[in-house]
């Protein structure tokens, strides 16, 4: 079996890399995360943090909208494809409610579409009371109940929301707990069928709101993984260039490698992360959110040794990578969630061999 990317998905990764790197370059994340901790107000003015113009782009290019049917105005291809397009977000540092946005481009409705098209911004709230990011940007939360997919206007869940401090300059966050509107339930894959899916409680349960957790969990890992290359190449791109007595830092034994478990780090994230994109399994997609978020936390933290005193200035990108990594690393699918869906998997697997 070939398990290379294929022309089709290269040229994905290639032009969601060059769109990102015309359209939020580094001076452009820099202004917004300059600007969002000087405001210093945790993101709670409305509609603070999002570049509404840019969102409509990745709308217009199709970033939402890679799952939806040709029939249904979308692109049409798969989560593997989804997954290079979030790497390469998360390589950039793009913020905004990407992972949830995509996921509500996925449901039927006038919700379904303006999210596909970047018009409508689209944040989440899961019931396990893990912050929500982007409360002011959004313009609708989707809630994801122990027993339904339901829907919030953004302003109503603003008003029993409070705003917390981020570490993250760039991805502003709310506590809350609103009351909710039932969303349609309609699956992804028919928009037709209105059957209730609801949950059930533990790892491995089923339904339309489980599922999205674990898409949701999936695209996070691919985003922590594009993190975690990012900080790879900054970390040789800086043992290259930086001089110490009179030679690269790279030369050190030391220093190389930390560099090369970096690169192992984020190569074997890539090749879970990849293989949960193609087999959607609980499990294989636990195991993704697990590696990817340890090769991002680590990376960072590897990268910044490798940058010495100059990676904790508020001049450099890494701390920033760091600060992103570890607010991904408590959404949508935590190290003990994760954790313990693995373990169901296994005690699964044992009881059906006995």
């Amino acid at each position: 079996m070939d398990f290379q990317l294929t022309d089709d998905q290269r040229a994905l990764r290639t032009g969601m890399r060059e769109l990102l790197e015309r359209r939020f370059p580094r001076t452009r994340l820099r202004a917004v995360v300059d600007r969002d901790a000087e405001r210093g107000d945790g993101g709670a003015a409305r509609g603070a943090g999002l570049d509404r113009a840019l969102w409509r782009e990745l709308g217009a290019a199709g970033l939402f909208a890679l799952r939806v049917p040709e029939s249904a105005g979308g692109v049409g291809l798969g989560l593997p494809e989804v997954v290079l397009a979030f790497e390469e977000a998360g390589r950039a540092l793009l913020p905004g409610p990407l992972v949830a946005t995509e996921l509500a481009a996925g449901l039927s409705g006038s919700l379904a579409a303006g999210a596909a098209r970047g018009e409508t911004v689209v944040t989440a709230l899961d019931e396990g009371g893990a912050p929500v990011e982007h409360l002011a940007s959004a313009d609708v939360v989707l809630a994801l109940g122990p027993t339904a997919v339901e829907v919030i206007p953004a302003e109503e869940a603003a008003r029993s929301a409070t705003p917390m401090r981020s570490v993250d300059p760039a991805t502003p966050l709310h506590r809350t707990t609103p009351s909710r509107t039932r969303l349609d339930q309609a699956d992804r894959t028919d928009p037709t069928d209105t059957t209730d899916r609801t949950d059930q409680a533990g790892p491995g349960r089923s339904g339309l709101a489980a599922r999205l957790r674990r898409e949701a969990a999936l695209l996070t890992a691919a985003q922590q993984l594009g993190s975690a290359s990012r900080t790879v190449e900054l970390a040789v791109d800086h043992a290259k260039h930086r001089t110490q007595f009179g030679r690269p830092i790279g030369a050190f034994q030391a220093v190389q490698h930390l560099c090369a478990q970096m690169l192992v780090r984020a190569e074997s994230a890539r090749s879970v992360v990849y293989a949960a994109a193609v087999t959607e399994d609980p499990g294989d997609i636990a195991a993704a959110k697990l590696l990817a978020d340890e090769a991002a936390v680590r990376n960072a933290r590897d990268c910044l040794q490798v940058h010495g005193g100059m990676g904790f200035t508020w001049e450099a990108d890494v701390h920033l990578h760091l600060k992103r990594a570890w607010v991904r690393a408590g959404q949508w699918q935590s190290a003990a969630e994760g954790e313990e869906e693995l373990a169901a998997g296994l005690v699964s697997t044992v009881e059906t061999c006995l």
